[in-house]
């Protein structure tokens, strides 16, 4: 097999409606034994009748049946013709960083996740790959942030962790009409709420790791597209660095989107009672709670774009421990919620951003855009969303200054 990507269907009236898509959508099932579970080829390399005559494939770097059929997958899903997946949302932040050269310069959301910065700022700075941090979401400040040496823009929309909001169909529009490669990060979303592609993006990436995994058990990263040029670049990379998802990942990754429509659904209806709790808190004064930062507010800044360009508002939810709350003892003190790095698994994780994903984003950055260190990341779960709420509000107790 070639590093030639196999090209898929275009989308039409038939597709089927996304929670049936994510079961059946890609290659579904096996042909050949009529298993309903795409098989896990957990094989290095594939055996060849003779000199340039394989049976499809022939080194599990280059094309695998099982990384293929996820691949086929998430390209159905954005609605794009081309899907890649790799090792890791970073590796796949990486692949597709790599189509840019020497001089270039990145436009980048002001608060997008900080491995993603780390990457640009300390590794491929060494390469002389520019970035500027821009408000995405000031379409005015975008434009005039182009410079001579521009050719690409890199949109989170929510982004992380302030959940900012893009609009990205009139960013894609900016962009290309200034000629830049159009990159938007979905991970927060998924497909089943947000499909940039449709919006006007060139490429769409995720940490799968995520919601599309949604089981705290697999690390991966995929990519979708729709022009054919930019597929046969993206395979290249792909194939000659080799940070691609192994066999039995892909495959966990396929089970794991099987359930994204429902566990989706679950995790938008918890996220809306922990925002509206701690949006309650707030509105005390006094109670713990400053900001709380979740698009599903109708006066959150981005509301009516979220509510245009996606059919849910997310399950992260951010807010700030009031003053003179402790954030450790906050965090120390909640049970039901895990206090880990990632997001979008079936359990609720709290983090803190200053320390934990922003970490490598220097100080005055951070501050600058937002990302104060009383700043709490909640992923919000599917567990019972009274028992979350109850667990916030024993730790919120515990986090007063008067108990510490």
């Amino acid at each position: 097999m070639t590093n030639t990507p196999v090209p898929r269907r275009e989308a039409s009236e038939t597709t089927p409606p996304m929670d049936t898509l994510v079961i059946h959508g890609g290659i579904d099932g096996d042909e050949r034994t009529g298993a309903v579970s795409v098989p896990i080829y957990q094989a290095s390399t594939f055996k060849q009748d003779g000199l340039g005559r394989m049976r499809g494939y022939e080194y599990s770097r280059t094309g695998n049946p099982t990384r293929e059929a996820l691949e086929h997958l998430i390209a159905d899903l954005e609605q794009g013709r081309h899907g890649f997946a790799f090792a890791s949302g970073m590796a796949a932040i990486t692949a597709v960083l790599m189509l840019l050269h020497t001089g270039d310069e990145v436009l980048i959301s002001d608060n997008v996740y900080g491995g993603t910065f780390r990457v640009l700022d300390q590794v491929l700075d060494s390469f002389d790959l520019r970035y500027r941090i821009v408000d995405t979401s000031d379409l005015d400040a975008l434009a005039a942030a182009v410079g001579e040496h521009t050719v690409a823009l890199l949109i989170e929309s929510p982004a992380n962790p302030l959940l900012t909001v893009t609009d990205i169909e009139a960013a894609a529009e900016v962009g290309h009409r200034n000629g830049l490669l159009v990159i938007v990060d979905n991970t927060f979303m998924s497909p089943y709420l947000q499909r940039p592609l449709t919006l006007g993006a060139d490429i769409v990436l995720h940490s799968a790791t995520k919601y599309l995994g949604g089981h705290s058990d697999l690390v991966a990263g995929l990519v979708a597209v729709r022009d054919a040029e930019l597929a046969k670049r993206l395979a290249f990379i792909q194939n000659a660095t080799g940070g691609v998802a192994g066999p039995f990942d892909s495959w966990l990754l396929i089970r794991g989107i099987k359930t994204l429509a429902v566990r989706m659904d679950r995790h938008l209806g918890n996220a809306e009672t922990v925002a509206r709790f701690l949006r309650s808190r707030a509105d005390e004064g006094g109670s713990g709670v400053g900001r709380v930062y979740w698009p599903g507010f109708e006066d959150f800044p981005g509301h009516d774009v979220q509510a245009r360009q996606a059919d849910g508002f997310g399950a992260i939810v951010s807010f700030e421990l009031g003053e003179g709350y402790g954030v450790d003892a906050f965090l120390s003190a909640l049970e039901l919620v895990t206090l880990a790095e990632s997001l979008g698994g079936v359990e609720s994780l709290a983090c803190h951003p200053a320390t934990m994903t922003h970490a490598a984003m220097p100080r005055e950055i951070r501050e600058r855009v937002g990302i104060t260190n009383n700043l709490i990341r909640l992923s919000v779960g599917i567990e019972n969303a009274d028992g979350i709420v109850a667990d916030i509000a024993q730790a919120l107790v515990a986090a007063r200054p008067s108990e510490r």
